[in-house]
């Protein structure tokens, strides 16, 4: 079962292949990378880690990122890719509670998770460095035999309680996500590459793992991120191109002057936030049938619902407008339902909570049995999203029940937001909500009720110091772009902040 073995396996059937890019150029192709896995794997287990033990990725999009992922799985360890724009003190947390004893990281990064200070971890390794090159030439070890169950990938989301929890994902997880690749998002796969301009250690890390089954090359932007003038020259030059991305990536390419070739792109999966109908529509017009998109959690990742290529180009069915607007129909792996508040199923048409049951859905959260057993009831995973399904099956989402905030295709969480702003001396309450935004999806926007001083005078906050002092404590994208000062917050006859009230109020704005 251990996925390492999709590696070796393309090594075989397509040695030649181009396996990962720079840009324009070919670095190495499989035969080559599976050899510099193998060695990556055995220099791994020759620093003493054995199986199950975590390595951390603490890594902005670079070539090294696939074969480390899978050097991580030949040597039977647990890969935990992070997001490389988080706060130092988040860092910490996830290496903390993942235990991870090595963290590979860049340059730049490398201080910042030196000065951490946590006890399990024992080496950085700068991918840029000496240590990591001789780690490239070195023994190359056999796949090490992993059973279905065991943990593979250790993806940290926000937590609503200010701090990440670790979905784990076993193998049998990402094998059904792989499944739900090509049965519902991308059927129409193997492509020749696929662009990952979108964070490795989230989506489109975890759709490499299907690509790298079919060969594809797997294509990092000069950049690391995502430019949209770049990404139009990427697909330029690499014909049957794919790319996973954020809707408000897709806007962002919809901004771009219209008279660029995109005929080799094959097709933009996006995910991560609602997009716009007007936007799809825009997209389908400028890029032609080659949208498809998915709706999934890091707790059964890119595999809840999808709405193909097929489904965004049907405009002659008499609800296509309502199914661009939904987020299509359950994937193959799961059974999706909605359900009230004691888990009982509601009839088509009825808003509820969404559940879901199936391979994709993780083992649990890593080290955290209280959060698991919340999250998994009576075999079902409860997303805390709110939608609803029509009589064909397609599901659209109604709101978050867990007030989640996505900007740009991230998660953040109003309460790790909250929790920084009221450490700030100058503030007694303040209440976080998303703003809806056309370039971003939703904003955080921060309701703040400042604190009166001894003659019960309300002091003023300078709105520069509140940001600079987010910035200092928190990564820089979950930072409010604004800030409302209120003499008092809605609330309910039981304390309970109104973020509905919130959110009513600041539309009206």
């Amino acid at each position: 079962m251990n996925i390492a073995n999709h590696f070796a396996r393309a090594a075989h059937l397509w040695p030649d292949n181009p396996a990962i890019a720079r840009g324009a150029t070919t670095l190495s192709n499989y035969r080559t990378s599976a050899q510099r896995i193998a060695s990556l794997a055995g220099a791994l287990q020759r620093l003493g880690l054995h199986s199950g033990d975590r390595v951390a990725l603490i890594l902005k999009n670079c070539p090294e990122y696939l074969e480390l992922m899978y050097a991580c799985w030949h040597a039977g360890l647990v890969a935990v890719p992070v997001n490389a724009k988080l706060h130092r003190d988040e860092f910490a947390y996830i290496l903390e509670n993942s235990g991870a004893r090595v963290a590979f990281t860049s340059t730049d990064l490398a201080q910042t998770i030196d000065s951490t200070d946590v006890a399990t971890l024992e080496r950085i390794i700068e991918v840029s460095g000496g240590d990591f090159s001789a780690m490239l030439n070195g023994e190359c070890v056999a796949i090490a035999a992993r059973e279905a169950h065991d943990p593979a990938w250790l993806f940290y989301t926000s937590g609503t309680t200010g701090r990440p929890k670790g979905a784990t994902l076993t193998y049998r997880n990402l094998l059904a996500m792989c499944m739900g690749y090509f049965c519902d998002v991308d059927p129409g796969a193997p492509w020749r590459a696929i662009m990952h301009a979108a964070p490795m250690s989230h989506g489109s890390g975890l759709y490499g793992i299907a690509n790298v089954m079919q060969g594809a090359c797997h294509v990092i932007p000069e950049s690391s991120a995502f430019e949209p003038l770049e990404v139009y020259e990427l697909i330029r030059q690499w014909p049957g191109m794919s790319f996973f991305a954020a809707p408000t990536m897709v806007k962002r390419l919809l901004d771009v002057p219209q008279d660029i070739d995109t005929s080799n792109l094959k097709l933009i999966m996006y995910g991560g936030g609602p997009m716009y109908v007007a936007d799809s529509r825009a997209a389908l017009e400028r890029f032609g049938p080659k949208l498809s998109q998915l709706y999934g959690q890091g707790e059964s990742p890119m595999c809840i619902t999808a709405l193909s290529a097929a489904m965004h180009a049907d405009s002659d069915h008499p609800r296509w407008e309502d199914r661009l607007a939904s987020v299509g129909t359950a994937q193959a792996p799961v059974a999706v339902q909605i359900v009230d508040s004691d888990g009982e199923p509601f009839p088509v048409g009825e808003v509820g909570e969404i559940t879901v049951k199936g391979d994709s859905v993780m083992a649990g959260y890593w080290g955290n049995a209280e959060a698991s057993a919340e999250a998994l009831r009576d075999g079902w995973l409860h997303t805390g999203d709110v939608g609803s399904f029509d009589e064909d099956g397609f599901l659209t989402l109604k709101d978050r029940s867990k007030d989640m905030i996505i900007s740009g295709g991230t998660n953040i969480y109003p309460r790790e937001v909250e929790e920084v702003l009221l450490r700030h001396p100058q503030v007694t309450e303040v209440s976080v909500i998303g703003r809806a935004d056309r370039e971003w999806g939703e904003v955080v926007v921060a309701y703040v009720v400042a604190s009166a001083d001894a003659n019960n005078n309300v002091t003023s906050v300078d709105v520069h110091a509140l940001d600079a002092f987010c910035v200092e404590h928190m990564a820089r994208f979950k930072r409010p772009k604004d800030y409302r000062f209120v003499a008092e917050l809605p609330k309910n006859n039981y304390g309970k902040v109104l973020k509905t009230a919130l959110r009513e109020a600041d539309a009206d704005l």
